[in-house]
This record gives structure tokens, C-alpha cells and sequence, in this order.
């Protein structure tokens, strides 16, 4: 299909204006965080000057340093366990047929629904009759549980995907189940992990009610959790709380922008009808 230059003029000019939307909050911040910490001024107006100095004095005052260990740690290994759990189950409900496939599927999806709000409370008194408060445990096998239900939903659906002929001539081949899933699907899949590891750790990395509730010592707090802190006792600094919030935020740039390819492929190729 050709498309004249008055159509391809619109559609860049659209994409252009919503670009434009989603990053003036983003320029907002780092406009305040390169500010003077004695500057009022915050949203959109021009700063004062280069003020660099905002995010090393932002890290040192809010002892982001270990937070920022805390939350790395925490979010690898939930991105980590979601990934291995959920790929085995999905590849099971993708390209297997067995008795309660689809109401067990369904069991999982189920988990998309459940707000977090309604079992914090019971969980937290469960974990801590474990022992697992204060501790990364508390952290990482409630937002891997919680984790699993979209891991198993997007990854099923890149199963289904899959050609049924590439499946029979493996079978034809002599691989087994298992070696099909590590040879051949896995390493196909690159896009679809990418897009799964990017939401999740995003997810992950963002988490504060998790955190704020199985968490009561300072040696186990996320960056999110070190924020809302650092905002209590730098309330009025707006440059230092814009510049804190900035480096909390870079690593998910960071982190999508290493995958940026992969997972807007896993995007385009998830929303592809079953």
C-alpha cells in the first residue's frame, strides 16, 4: 500500500505531538533538578544554571548508594525467578494438551485480577510468622508470585504463536520436549524475554507498597521506599527531590533503552492474534 507524503506528513506529525506531551514532564523534572537549591522555581521554567552538583549532593544526603543495591538486588532475582518459572509453565500451556489445560491457564490469569491492596495485610502477617520480614525473601517471592501471572499469559501467547511445523519437525528430529523449549523456542525468543524482563523489572524496581510494608529497618529499603523518606525530610528542596528522582529513574531508562529493539519486536509480535 503507498502512502502519499500528505499522509506520511500527519502520522509524523501526530506521533510528533504526542512525543512532545510525554516528555515535557520529564523535561519539568530535569529543569528543576539542574536548579539552584535555593531557586523556587519548579515545572517548566528555565534553570538558573547547570547545578550538577544537585545529584551528588541528592546520593549522598539520601544514602541512595545501598538502597540502590537493595532495589538491584531485588528486582534481578524477581526478574530472574518469573523468567524461569514462568517459561516452563507457559511452553506447557502453549503447545501441550492435558486434562484442566485451560481452566488451570485461567487459574493463573486470575492473578491479573487481584489487587495487591486485598492480601498485603494476611500476607504480611504470614511472612512474618516465617521470619521473612526485614529480609530480601520478604521482597522477592511476593513480587515473583505476583509476577507469574503475566509471565505465564505473555509467554503462552509467544508459544501459541509458534509455528506447528517447526514443533513436528523437531519432534520428527527426536528431540524431546525439553530440548525443544531450550534449543530451539528459547533462544527464537529473544524478543518476547526481552519485553517480559522490561516490564517486570520495571514493575519490580517501581514497587513501594511491598516494600513499605514488609520492610521496617533501613538496611532492606528500596529506592522507591528511600524516596518517600528523603522527601519527608527535604520537603521544600524541590531541586534535591527532582534530581533524587531522576537517579531513581534512570536505571528503567537505562534498562529499556539496552532493549529497546528487542522489546518493541516482543510487543509487535505478542499482539499478534492466536
Amino acid at each position: 500500500m503507498n502512502i502519499s507524503r500528505a499522509e506520511r506528513a500527519v502520522t509524523y506529525g501526530i506521533l510528533g505531538l504526542f512525543a512532545l506531551i510525554a516528555l515535557t514532564p520529564v523535561a519539568g523534572i530535569l529543569s528543576t533538578a539542574l536548579s539552584s537549591q535555593a531557586s523556587l522555581d519548579t515545572g517548566f521554567a528555565l534553570p538558573d544554571g547547570f547545578n550538577w552538583g544537585n545529584f551528588a549532593d541528592a546520593w549522598t544526603r539520601g544514602r541512595f548508594g545501598g538502597y540502590l543495591l537493595n532495589s538491584v538486588v531485588v528486582a534481578v532475582a524477581v526478574v530472574a525467578a518469573t523468567t524461569v518459572l514462568a517459561t516452563p509453565a507457559a511452553y506447557a500451556f502453549g503447545t501441550m494438551r492435558f486434562p484442566g489445560s485451560n481452566w488451570l491457564f485461567y487459574l493463573f490469569v486470575m492473578g491479573l485480577t487481584l489487587p495487591q491492596e486485598a492480601v498485603i495485610v494476611p500476607l504480611y502477617f504470614d511472612l512474618r510468622h516465617w521470619g521473612l520480614t526485614n529480609t530480601y525473601w520478604g521482597l522477592i517471592l511476593p513480587q515473583t508470585a505476583q509476577s507469574l501471572a503475566f509471565g505465564v499469559f505473555w509467554m503462552r501467547t509467544y508459544f501459541r504463536n509458534t509455528p506447528r511445523s517447526l514443533l513436528e519437525a523437531a519432534r520428527i528430529d527426536g528431540a524431546t520436549s525439553w530440548s525443544t523449549l531450550t534449543r530451539i523456542l528459547v533462544p527464537m525468543g529473544r524478543p518476547a524475554f526481552s519485553t517480559l524482563t522490561v516490564i517486570v523489572f520495571m514493575w519490580t524496581w517501581n514497587e513501594f507498597l511491598m516494600a513499605l510494608v514488609m520492610v521496617s529497618d533501613e538496611a532492606h529499603r528500596t529506592v522507591p521506599l528511600g524516596l518517600a523518606f528523603f522527601q519527608g525530610q527535604h520537603s521544600s528542596d524541590t531541586a534535591l527531590l527532582a534530581a533524587a528522582a531522576t537517579l531513581i529513574a534512570l536505571p528503567v531508562v537505562v534498562v529499556y533503552l539496552l532493549l529497546q529493539r528487542r522489546f518493541i519486536q516482543g510487543m509487535l509480535t505478542g499482539s499478534a492474534k492466536e
